[in-house]
């Protein structure tokens, strides 16, 4: 890796940038020539559940990016001393799916539907059937065609559907393109053409929607330039200047691969956030269909069998905030990082199987276990061990069971593992859900040091990857150029934390029968 001094870096137009739109934080990362964070900035958000929709509005979109890259471009200037005007490269990922509709014109139709409704259950169905293919909740698609069974009368106007990341690149650059890891969330991709399945396009029953679906690149391909109007979106105060080019937009799910160097067959990766999923590249494809693992590509376009949970790590956060609300009233404030922290570590005291208690995160539906709506619950027999450090490990445990059951799926297709990488913030908080994740996917977890930055450095690595594209392929360039001298730390499995878990994994799968009543009863 070429090594720049930051200053020297910044001020030739070397950097690149990464940004992110996630489920809870709009992240920013500024990236060097050797691939290292050089600034940062973040927007807290969150989605809004109107008229039973789970959403966010476009407006929100746009404050956040422009408060992210203002944090930015302040972090840039305070520690470096010099004002960012230019940028080797630039690239947004986002979270997969959903669906946003836009006129002729350009407008919105209807609200952003994001990945985490449930409400396509009867379109998914009817896809999956027809095509022979596993088509998520989640799919653009499957909105697309729920849609249309519900008649809903926006359909005539529909002129474009993209993503969220697809949607930001539009407005930045003016091109209606996707990378094809985040394509390969709105519709199957034929492996072999790496573009639209042509055979399933040609089989919706909703006629010809392939007009509708933007132009798929895969990762190094030329996706365009920010444009002045694009300029001024992300930076209202004109620092950043128009020409810059930009990397295909990705989703969450292709960057958390290039962040963590799994972009190869026989590797994986997990990515917890509000949702959590795990990516394994393929040898081979699968042998059925399954409804708990989903097929979508790397930003190379490569197969990838997906197990997506809806739920993650945001009742984590929750208990998180409760544990800082009781310091605060003793009159102790800490930081929520601190709070975290204490309280995952505390996990690691518990008893293997989390002292016969049983919490499960669902703040929304989790289509793996066939629920359509969630009810965060913790339950436990009066002969359970209620202590604190059970208790968290409990929370852990419960954010990775749905995890642990669609893996179980794939391991029963065969499918070998030689590493898992994990990210997420949750990472940050060193030895501890890296290990109780290896005890829940029983194979050995890495993690790096950009375990913390996630997605948002992911993209930046992707947009750097555009100058490099025409000499090597994806993965020698992270391997050699990106990850070669990184520094990783891997957990094995521990015999009595994976003894533990099963234990936790079995009450959970038959405890899920009290899941469902609560949604029926509350």
């Amino acid at each position: 890796m070429t090594t720049v001094e930051p200053r020297v870096a910044i001020t030739s137009g070397l950097a690149t940038l990464g940004i992110e739109l996630g489920s809870t934080r709009i992240k920013a990362v500024l990236v060097g020539p050797d691939h290292e964070p050089l600034a940062s900035g973040s927007h807290d958000w969150e989605n809004q559940f109107v008229d039973r929709v789970w959403t966010y509005s476009l407006d929100a979109v746009w404050t956040g990016l422009q408060a992210s890259v203002a944090a930015l471009l302040a972090e840039t200037q305070a520690r470096y001393g010099v004002r960012l005007t230019n940028l080797r490269a630039i690239g947004v990922s986002a979270m997969m799916h959903g669906y946003l509709a836009f006129d002729a014109q350009g407008e919105l139709l209807v609200p952003f539907r994001t990945w985490r409704n449930t409400s396509t259950g009867p379109a998914a169905a009817e896809l999956t059937e027809l095509f022979g293919y596993n088509i998520p909740l989640r799919w653009s698609v499957a909105h697309l065609r729920q849609a249309t069974l519900d008649a809903e009368p926006h359909l005539p106007d529909v002129r474009f559907l993209t993503t969220l990341a697809g949607y930001v690149h539009w407005q930045l650059t003016g091109r209606k393109v996707l990378g094809i890891g985040d394509a390969s969330g709105m519709f199957p991709i034929d492996a072999t053409t790496r573009t639209w399945d042509a055979q399933m396009l040609a089989a919706y029953p909703g006629g010809d929607i392939e007009p509708l679906l933007p132009e798929i690149l895969r990762a190094g391909q030329a996706a365009g330039r920010l444009t002045e109007a694009g300029a001024a979106l992300l930076d209202p105060t004109g620092a950043l200047q128009p020409g810059i080019p930009l990397c295909p937009p990705e989703g969450d799910a292709g960057t958390g691969m290039v962040a963590t160097n799994a972009v190869a067959p026989r590797t994986g990766n997990v990515s917890v956030g509000t949702s959590i999923f795990a990516m394994v590249v393929l040898e081979k494809p699968l042998s059925q269909v399954h409804h708990e693992l989903d097929l979508v590509t790397t930003p190379a376009g490569d197969l990838v069998a997906m197990v997506h949970c809806n739920n993650g790590a945001s009742e984590l956060g929750a208990w998180a905030d409760v544990f800082g609300q009781f310091a605060a009233a003793l009159g102790r404030p800490t930081s929520a990082d601190e709070v975290f922290g204490v309280l995952l570590r505390e996990a690691l005291a518990g008893d293997a199987d989390g002292g016969g208690l049983l919490a499960y995160n669902y703040l929304s539906g989790e289509p793996i276990t066939g629920l359509t709506e969630g009810r965060p619950l913790i339950v436990r027999t009066p002969d359970s061990r209620l202590t604190l450090a059970n208790f968290m490990r409990a929370q852990v445990y419960g954010a990775f069971g749905t995890l642990s059951l669609g893996m179980r799926v794939l391991r029963g297709e065969g499918v070998e593992l030689d590493s898992m990488y994990a990210h997420g913030g949750v990472f940050r908080t060193e030895g501890v859900a890296q290990r109780l994740l290896a005890a829940a996917v029983g194979a050995p977890v890495t993690v790096g040091q950009t375990a913390g930055e996630g997605g948002a450095w992911g993209i930046a690595v992707l947009a750097a990857y555009l100058a490099a594209a025409s000499e090597t392929d994806l993965s020698t360039y992270l391997s050699d150029r990106v990850f070669g001298d990184a520094a990783t730390q891997t957990v094995d499995p521990d015999a009595g934390d994976a003894r533990g878990f099963q234990t936790f994994l079995e009450r959970y799968s038959a405890g899920l029968a009290i899941e469902r009543a609560a949604v029926e009863a509350v």
